[in-house]
């Protein structure tokens, strides 16, 4: 059974995040292609290794994690300043 609410309030958590990331180009921080792949990759590592509560038995990773990182995701394209 998928249970709908540690994706749906890590997507909305990470959506808020995601829209106060700024990439400008005077910014010290630099937001490349191959950081947000880097970030999406150890992210998936991070919610497999996390698994889920011990009471669910849907999927073998982080549902919350990843949804959350989705999250931000596209809380930086749709927000993003």
């Amino acid at each position: 059974m998928f249970y709908i609410g540690p994706p749906l309030f890590g997507f909305i958590l990470g959506f808020i995040l995601g829209s106060r990331i700024k990439t400008e180009p005077d910014s010290k921080i630099k937001f490349t292609i191959g950081s947000f792949l880097v970030v999406l990759i150890v992210a998936i590592a991070m919610a497999y290794e996390l698994g889920t509560f011990p009471f669910y038995n849907d999927l073998p990773i982080s549902t919350g994690f990843i949804a959350a990182i989705i999250g931000i995701f596209a809380g930086k394209i749709v927000l993003g300043r």
